[in-house]
């Protein structure tokens, strides 16, 4: 299945950008979250830093093009979309703050994943 392999040389040069802005993204959202939880405004004893962990394993797949990685992260992120806006609704100061901030990230990671997915199927490199 061509799922998972890497893309053809030619295609790289479009789908490169993508590839580092999702890898960013992911990285600065991994970062909010566990910054955000344990030293920012941490809601409690730091236990809800675990909240990153299904980004965290998203990683590996992003780094070796899996398209279905990018297609998962599509939909995860829609999670931290919607607990920056409760947070955003609900919480006042630094808080409101980050949650803005996690709001933008998860938007910039929606939008970075579908267009790479979006790339790799047009360029006929996906099922």
């Amino acid at each position: 299945m061509t799922t998972t392999t890497q893309p053809q040389a030619g295609t790289t040069d479009t789908l490169a950008p993508l590839r580092a802005l999702t890898l960013a993204a992911l990285a600065a959202l991994i970062a909010l979250g566990l910054a955000w939880e344990l030293w920012l405004a941490p809601t409690g004893s730091g236990s809800w830093a675990i909240k990153v962990l299904p980004l965290v394993f998203c990683v590996g797949g992003l780094l070796r093009h899996r398209v279905h990685t990018y297609r998962w992260i599509a939909l995860l992120v829609w999670l931290y979309f919607m607990e920056g806006v409760i947070r955003a609704w609900g919480d006042h100061g630094l808080s409101a703050r980050l949650a803005g901030l996690q709001i933008a990230l998860s938007l910039v990671l929606f939008a970075c994943a579908v267009l790479y997915i979006r790339r790799r199927v047009r360029a006929g490199l996906v099922a």
